[in-house]
This record gives C-alpha cells, sequence and structure tokens, in this order.
C-alpha cells in the first residue's frame, strides 16, 4: 500500500518512520505546508518523498496528522477521492470532526485519536516507537465501512498499537479529563510562575515536582488552542471540576484544617491505583 501522511511534526513524522518498517507499506509519501518541515522530513527519512496535495490524494491510506480545526477544513477537499481510499485522522477531538466529514466519503473516513504523544513538537521530534503499546480510539464507526474499518485496524495493528472502539461524544468527555484539563493547568502552572516578580529566582529553585507539572505547556500553543475551541464544554465541565477541589484545597489551608487536608490527599492518592 502507499500511504500519504499530511502534516509531518511528532504524530505525521512518527507515523511515517513507524510504517516504514512494516511489509505492508510499500512507500510513505508527506505533505505538509510549511515547506521546512518537509526539508527536515526528507532529511531526517520520515518519508520516502514530498508530494503535492494532489497526489496524496491517489494514496491507499491517508492520514491527516494535523491540527483539529485544519483536519475539518482539510475533509472538504478530499470529496473526489477514489472509494478505496481510506481517510484516517489523528485528531485529539472527534465529535467536531466526525460531523464535518463530507457525506460522499464518510463511508471511507475512520476516526482515529492515538493515545500517544510527547509536549515536543516539529519533524525533529518524531521517533519510530512513539505508537508501540499504545492505545489508539476508533469512533463513529458505525458509519464506516468495513473495508476502510478492518484497513485502519491492520495498519495500527502492525506499529503496535490496540484498538478500542468507543462513541465521539464519550472519548470527548473521556480524553477532556485525561489529556486536555491536565494541558490546561499546566499552561496555568507557567503563567503563575512567570507572572511572578522575579520569576528566574523561582526557576533556580524549580526541582523535578514543577518540572513535571509544566512540562505540557511546552506542547504547541496552536494544537491546543484547536482542541481547546472544539472541545469547549467538556474542558468548561472540567475546569469547573478543578475549580472547586482547588477551592477545597485553599480553604482547608485557610482554616487550618490539617487533618482533613490530610485526608483529601489521601483520597487523591488512590488515582495510582488505576495507573
Amino acid at each position: 500500500m502507499t500511504i500519504g501522511i499530511v502534516g509531518l511534526g511528532l504524530i505525521g513524522g512518527s507515523l511515517g518512520l513507524a510504517l516504514q518498517n512494516t511489509k505492508l507499506v510499500s512507500k510513505v509519501l508527506g505533505y505538509d505546508h510549511n515547506l521546512t518541515n518537509c526539508e527536515d522530513a526528507l532529511s531526517l527519512n520520515l518519508i520516502h518523498e514530498i508530494v503535492s496535495f494532489n497526489e496524496i490524494k491517489k494514496c491507499d491510506i491517508i492520514f491527516l496528522a494535523i491540527p483539529v480545526g485544519a483536519i475539518i477544513n482539510t475533509l472538504g477537499s478530499l470529496e473526489d477521492i477514489d472509494e478505496n481510499t481510506t481517510v484516517v485522522d489523528m485528531g485529539s477531538t472527534k465529535g467536531e470532526i466526525i460531523k464535518s466529514v463530507p457525506t460522499s466519503i464518510r463511508a471511507n473516513f475512520v476516526a482515529a485519536h492515538p493515545m500517544a504523544g510527547t509536549e515536543k513538537f516539529g519533524p525533529h521530534a518524531a521517533f519510530k516507537t512513539l505508537y508501540q503499546n499504545k492505545i489508539v480510539v476508533f469512533c463513529g464507526t458505525k458509519n464506516t465501512a468495513d473495508f476502510h474499518k478492518d484497513r485502519a485496524t491492520q495498519i495500527f495493528s502492525h506499529i503496535g498499537m490496540r484498538i478500542v472502539f468507543m462513541e465521539e461524544n464519550e472519548h470527548d468527555k473521556h480524553a477532556c479529563f485525561i489529556s486536555h484539563l491536565p494541558h490546561a493547568i499546566s499552561y496555568a502552572l507557567a503563567n503563575s510562575v512567570i507572572g511572578q516578580e522575579d520569576p528566574k529566582s523561582i526557576l533556580l529553585l524549580a526541582a523535578g515536582g514543577f518540572e513535571d507539572m509544566s512540562r505540557l505547556a511546552k506542547s504547541s500553543p496552536t494544537m491546543w488552542t484547536d482542541i481547546f475551541k472544539q472541545n469547549r464544554e467538556n474542558l468548561l465541565t472540567s475546569l469547573e471540576l478543578f475549580e472547586t477541589e482547588l477551592s477545597s484545597c485553599k480553604q482547608m489551608i485557610k482554616d487550618k484544617k490539617w487533618d482533613e487536608l490530610e485526608s483529601w490527599m489521601g483520597d487523591a492518592t488512590t488515582i495510582h491505583k488505576i495507573l
């Protein structure tokens, strides 16, 4: 099969590297509106060749590894693809994307969210084992033709992923709590430190805790603004719940209720029995 990847950053670039190690794929073609990304992807051997978007449309499988807003815009340009061409989006939200798929290619479309990534972005962040032993969530597959669903399943399985099926609304709610909310908190933490009178002095003392909590704030603001926009309602709900917990913590400290605070922290540590 010939694979076309739109977007050659961490997600698309890592996919290109992983697919080159499978016997299913004969050639990996790439497209990115950023010419520097194209040059870097070629020099790093993330793909075999850079081609035009029209050439991408002729591939057996097209992966959309671009920000979620760009995925919606791009889907409208794929209405004339062959009925045997599979389109897979790799976005972190699903509801708005699925709604935007043109009727003419809905059967071709697989909504997938690989639960893999780092805080780094761009072609230089890509590595071939990103997807190994990770989960990929398929959403809205009842409207996807079996041929395309099976083909996507085969591809993701060959790069070491486990497939989980979920409805798009359920996915967006869960993804918000485990991914989108933590990113919002990380950005807020980073800004709270940057906003101090002398942040350099604070950063000199930063140890593992701050580094771990602020790591996500290194992620692409453009990509995450798009994600927050598409998952707005779920994110607002999760932020309100987080604010409630943070207010409780603040009040216990204010009232010197140390036993209650310790118990509250103890409840939180039970999350590690799940993770």
